[in-house]
């Protein structure tokens, strides 16, 4: 390192901010120096030597159910992003939504690999984490496994799903199909973003039929087939609440197809605010969960807790959702 200082005329301290990605504290042109510096001598950093003089290994992991879902390919952009400003690096993993992979993950055997572990819980209840002891920092993320022994950073499902349903409300809608949509007993996202549905119908003292509480999976995929399934049964709403952007996506491809016009004819609205709605035709209307919120919640959590900062009761921070208009409303 002293050898890189030396060429690039710079100190060892700013050789240390660019090699450990702390670039915010250090010029592009003196970045650039110490770059060629490096390539030149051909240093590389030992990372097993760093990691027993710290005591850390420097990286953090993250769970996802998918890589393939656009939100949690965004939700692993924004995480590593912001992780690799502080100098950590950040390790994706699929657990396929499985318990017994999200499980595993959280394993102490596992977490030798780790300095902290966020892992979206997609299948696991409270029950399933429960019997573990945390030998590192976990976080959290989704709406089931609530936890009291671990944090939690969750989004606000049931009030965005009333917020997407007063909008289309306050839009002239009155027969609203919920794409995704559960009335069983739990904390799912298809049950809470329901019940922001059947909230918004009961504050206004209307009764939804329940032939338009419509089951699907979340993916584009299905929810173009469950919406193509009602067109044919010429089943009657003017409006699609899909429970994600994806599913949402999937419906405007069928009503395309089978002539509607959108929003004249049938509005839709999404939830999660991926960044492709913007370029659908016509642009979704969505709920924005509090995504950057969200992300810079979990970073600042995991480095307070890798620091060693605010030791105590494990914390729940709840993002706020809001409405974002686009075309598919009127």
């Amino acid at each position: 390192m002293q050898d890189v200082a030396q060429r690039a005329g710079v100190s060892a301290q700013t050789v240390s901010n660019v090699v450990n990605g702390r670039r915010d504290h250090v010029g592009p042109e003196t970045t650039q120096r110490v770059v060629e510096a490096i390539q030149a001598l051909g240093y590389r950093l030992n990372q097993s030597a760093r990691s027993l003089r710290r005591g850390r290994t420097g990286m953090v992991g993250l769970g996802l159910p998918a890589l393939a879902q656009e939100y949690y390919g965004e939700l692993a952009d924004r995480l590593s992003r912001r992780f690799a400003a502080q100098g950590v690096r950040m390790v994706t993993e699929i657990t396929g939504g499985a318990i017994s992979a999200e499980v595993e993950s959280l394993a102490a055997s596992h977490l030798e690999t780790y300095d902290g572990f966020i892992l979206a819980v997609a299948a696991s209840e409270a029950t399933d984490l429960d019997v573990i002891t945390p030998s590192k920092p976990i976080i959290l993320l989704g709406e089931r496994a609530l936890s009291a022994r671990l944090d939690h950073v969750v989004m606000d499902n049931r009030g965005g799903g009333r917020m997407a349903t007063e909008a289309l409300m306050e839009r002239g809608a009155r027969s609203i199909v919920v794409l995704g949509g559960s009335t069983d007993e739990g904390d799912s996202v298809e049950t809470l973003r329901t019940q922001g549905y059947l909230d918004a119908h009961e504050a206004r003292g209307l009764r939804p039929r329940a032939e338009l509480i419509v089951p699907s999976s979340l993916g584009i995929a299905a929810g173009y087939r469950t919406i193509r399934a009602l067109l044919d049964e010429a089943r009657e709403f003017d409006a699609v609440f899909a429970l994600t952007d994806s599913c949402a996506m999937g419906a405007v491809r069928a009503l395309h197809e089978n002539g509607r016009d959108i929003p004249g004819q049938v509005q839709v609205i999404g939830f999660d605010n991926v960044k492709s709605g913007r370029f659908l035709t016509p642009p979704l209307s969505t709920i924005e969960p509090g995504n950057d919120e969200m992300a810079d919640a979990i970073v600042a959590l995991m480095l307070r807790r890798l620091a060693g900062i605010g030791r105590g009761a494990p914390r729940r921070i709840t993002a706020a959702a809001s409405v974002v208009l686009r075309a598919s409303t009127r």
